[in-house]
């Protein structure tokens, strides 16, 4: 999936080697041990194959640390709802586990897939900036008051 060029065209680092692949996955294992929170496998419910992968990391966007979600899926699972479903759960959890004040997605303009998912997902405000260099749009959601507590 991280091989695709057409999963990983809007991804800051591209089409990911075997090798590289690794060192992703050195890095989410990194994240927990250090933030207690990263990138999940996304599992398919009927046969329990790999179909992607979703969660929280830290990144620094114009010169303040975040907590943003990413995610990607392989190209059979798009347009059936399954990247809203993960955002949502996987934003919950950064909310009511990490109490988290909020989270930020970065999407592309020119991917209207992951704007729909974005604010599908319940994220709102959104600023222009740049981020790698890049024109992106940051979307904001809050933590609910309840969860804050």
């Amino acid at each position: 999936m991280l091989a695709d060029p057409e999963v990983m065209r809007h991804s800051i680092r591209g089409v990911l080697t075997e090798e590289d692949t690794r060192g992703f996955i050195s890095w989410c294992i990194g994240l927990y041990q250090r933030c207690g929170y990263g990138p999940l496998a996304l599992e398919d419910k009927e046969s329990s194959g790999l179909i992607g992968f979703c969660g929280l990391s830290p990144e620094t966007v114009a010169g303040v640390e975040e907590v943003h979600v990413g995610y990607r899926l392989a190209q059979r699972f798009w347009g059936k709802g399954l990247a809203t479903e993960a955002v949502r759960a996987t934003v919950m959890d950064g909310f009511q586990t990490h109490r988290l004040g909020s989270v930020i997605a970065i999407v592309e303009p020119g991917h209207p897939a992951s704007c729909r998912v974005a604010e599908k997902a319940g994220f709102g405000s959104i600023q222009r900036q740049q981020f790698h260099g890049r024109d992106v749009l940051v979307y904001r959601r809050f933590a609910p008051v309840h969860a804050q507590r």
